[in-house]
């Protein structure tokens, strides 16, 4: 029987998950054995490429190894310069998923569909790089579901009683923060909005200790520190004791360099108060006091940094919810989500039975409009068509007029912001073009604007002139722009 698999492609580390001949999800281990394997890629002689912890060891000494890049993806203009190549963030990803997947059909054998996750607070540019990243993998993906929703759905189906109410998913892993405030009734989970910050995790916390380590051992020998002789890598490792510890100490080149939990927690205080604002921000956007939540559902590592909990609690009144690996909720949740998008004739009555009971609803994480012209102002505005929280899928259409006689073109400028900005200022620009128009026509001809937003969260855009039919239509779809080639990739050996 073909496997529904779900991914988490996360910053520092990646994990996959099926959903068993029982119905429940399961993590897949990788070769080594290993339920979580490191998002790092190595290039080696003879195009080889080592992913996964052999890769990880040499980060950060090796010039030819490299991690963390999803906290890049969807920026056109970032490459990693690797053994005399350059390298997007969509390439490198494709690296991982496809390690992922060859040890996943190593245990399971044949594969049916895929999901893999992404933050909830992805611009438009990264969700398309993400399924890019897939495709040139090699895989079979027809969905992505959000990290929070995909974590809300394992919490649903793991709870021993009914989930019922409004709850919370803080979710801290390597490289972003995403907060969601979900309604659940069983298993079935609307998402009521969801906001976050790009860079927010445990590699900013690592390289926070690694400022501060460096710090005290100038102090202590008058010597600036080698990140050869103490790494990023090595940083992660004593942030872990830290949780479990009031203090460590840290050996560091035949000198030994005391850190306690506190002045970690005090480092990194400000990188906390930015997920504390964040998830108050999300909590007023649907108007509901933090009394009203019924629980916390916590995912990503650092979510067990000891400071990190007691915001939380801070924020919320309550201890949060931890019933599962908070590493790898993610890849659990997104395996039902798998099977719940799947074709369910290929699924066994006990699976059936389970995926049945779900019902997922996702919403808009971002405003999207267009940049408009006021007569009246005599400037330019943007315009929002369909605003962020909407219920996905969804379409709307509006309304707008040439500006003078005899204009013959409309320009085309799709614009994407957190929140309803009216400033050009304060949006980006995803996508321009021109929409051409017959000539000499009158002032106030109009041109109707249409933007479908579609499952996987991803834009369609169509705008018309009325009077003559003229219609320029376009998605942003990796598809039609994908960083990566399937012959590039596959032209290495993963290993």
């Amino acid at each position: 029987m073909a496997a529904f698999i779900g991914i988490d492609l996360g910053t520092t580390f990646s994990a996959v998950a099926q959903i068993d001949e029982t119905g429940r999800p399961v993590i897949v281990a990788n070769r080594d054995g290993q339920n979580i394997t490191p998002s790092v890629v190595e290039f080696r002689d003879n195009d080889v490429v080592e992913v996964g912890e052999e890769a990880r060891k040499n980060l950060f000494i090796s010039g030819s190894s490299v991690g963390r890049f999803k906290r890049d993806m969807g920026t056109s203009t970032t490459y990693y310069d690797l053994n005399q190549k350059s390298y997007t963030p969509t390439d490198l990803s494709a690296f991982v998923l496809k390690k992922l997947v060859q040890d996943t059909k190593a245990a399971v054998g044949s594969i049916e569909d895929v999901i893999v996750s992404i933050p909830a607070n992805f611009a438009n540019e990264a969700r398309d790089a993400t399924i890019a990243a897939a495709i040139a993998a090699g895989l079979n993906i027809k969905h992505i579901v959000n990290e929070p929703t995909a974590a809300a759905l394992y919490y649903a189906y793991k709870s021993g009683e009914e989930l019922s109410g409004t709850y919370a998913v803080y979710d801290l892993g390597g490289g972003t923060f995403d907060i969601s405030i979900i309604h659940v009734e069983g298993q079935d989970i609307e998402v009521l909005s969801a906001n976050g910050v790009a860079k927010c995790g445990g590699d900013d916390f690592d390289r926070t200790l690694l400022k501060l380590i460096k710090e005290k051992y100038k102090t202590a020998t008058g010597e600036d520190l080698n990140d050869i002789d103490f790494s990023v890598n090595d940083a992660e490792e004593e942030k872990k004791s830290l949780s479990k510890r009031e203090k460590v100490l840290v050996r560091v080149v035949r000198q030994n360099i005391e850190i306690t939990r506190s002045e970690f927690e005090e480092s990194i205080s400000a990188l906390i108060s930015q997920a504390r604002l964040a998830t108050e921000a999300t909590v007023d956007e649907v108007d509901i006091s933090v009394k009203d939540i019924a629980g916390v559902f916590l995912v990503g590592g650092s979510t067990r940094i000891p400071a990190v909990q007691q915001s939380v609690r801070s924020i919320f009144g309550k201890d949060p919810i931890s019933t599962a690996n908070v590493d790898e909720v993610v890849a659990l949740g997104a395996a039902v989500y798998a099977a719940y998008k799947g074709d369910r004739s290929k699924l066994n009555a006990i699976q059936k039975k389970t995926i049945e009971q779900i019902k997922v609803d996702e919403r808009t994480a971002m405003c999207f409009g267009t940049l408009a012209y006021d007569r009246e102002r005599n400037d330019q505005y943007n315009s929002v068509i369909i605003p962020k929280n909407q219920k996905i899928p969804c379409s709307k259409t509006e309304s707008f007029y040439t500006v003078y006689e005899g204009q013959e073109s409309v320009g085309i400028e799709v614009t994407e912001s957190r929140s309803p900005e009216k400033d050009p200022k304060f949006v980006k620009i995803i996508q321009k073009g021109e929409l051409s128009l017959p000539s000499g026509r009158p002032a106030q001809q109009e041109i109707k604007i249409t933007y479908s937003f579609d499952e996987n969260q991803l834009m369609h855009c169509k705008f018309v002139d009325v009077a003559s039919g003229r219609e320029e239509v376009f998605a942003l779809s990796p598809t039609q722009k994908s960083e990566s080639t399937d012959s590039e990739i596959d032209k290495f050996t993963v290993e």
